[in-house]
């Protein structure tokens, strides 16, 4: 669906997820506690970790190494925030 040019900015918008009070984003954030809080799943994360954050290029990296690498570690970080705000009850 391509939003209506006459809607202005208003389609940068989220759309209404029906629950008032729940807060955007906190249904993605159960999924993500749920599927990554089994012991598998904390063996995922710890993999997805240990690849990207705890991972350094060294000084001869290309540019292009390091946006890749940092890209992955910004979704990395952002699967973490989500299963934490997930168990926290967010």
């Amino acid at each position: 669906m391509s939003p209506d040019p006459r809607d202005g900015w208003r389609w940068f918008e989220a759309p209404a997820t029906g629950h008032a009070d729940v807060p955007p984003n906190a249904e993605l954030a159960h999924a993500f506690a749920r599927c990554f809080g089994s012991p598998e799943g904390e063996t995922a994360l710890r993999h997805l970790a240990d690849m990207t954050l705890r991972r350094a290029l060294g000084p001869d990296a290309a540019d292009a190494q390091l946006r890749h690498l940092e890209g992955q570690r910004q979704l990395v970080a952002y699967v973490h925030a989500l299963v934490a705000r997930g168990r926290a009850g967010q």
